[in-house]
């Protein structure tokens, strides 16, 4: 049973302990690493700009059955690909290749996939600078580019 250093000159030993079985902790690591934003393609970023490569559709997970609609886009900053989930009812009407959005995270835990769609992190929130949800409401139209 290994105990603690208790004497007056411990502080250096003390420390160095801690230290050591920090490291252990896999979230210090990842934090003091910066391991998240390493492997972010927003690279820590809140919202990215993209250009539109393909319209897809994701299988939801067990239990449910539907199609989900989603998109691929290639981030304007660093050239990365990504899938992007396209929220609202019949909202990839309004979405065409070659298209300028923008989008945001889900919002899943430790920024990971939410919800029934696997491996989609993003949700569209823009189309050629207009709002989509705004388009899907029918409160602005599609403009023309």
């Amino acid at each position: 049973m290994s105990k603690k250093s208790r004497g007056l000159g411990s502080g250096r030993k003390l420390k160095k302990r801690r230290e050591k079985h920090r490291w252990l902790n896999k979230d210090f690591k990842r934090r003091v690493l910066g391991l998240k934003i390493k492997a972010d393609p927003l690279k820590g970023a809140h919202q990215a700009k993209g250009i539109v490569l393909e319209k897809t559709q994701r299988e939801a997970k067990q239990p449910n059955s539907a199609m989900r609609k989603c998109i691929t886009l290639q981030l304007i900053k660093n050239g990365k690909k990504i899938g992007a989930f396209v929220p609202g009812n019949l909202a990839s009407r309004f979405i065409n290749e070659h298209d300028e959005v923008i989008i945001e995270c889900i919002g899943g835990k430790m920024g990971r996939a939410k919800g029934d769609i696997p491996g989609i992190r993003w949700q569209v929130i823009k189309v050629n600078d207009q709002s989509l949800n705004a388009l899907v409401r029918g409160k602005i139209e599609r403009g023309r580019r």
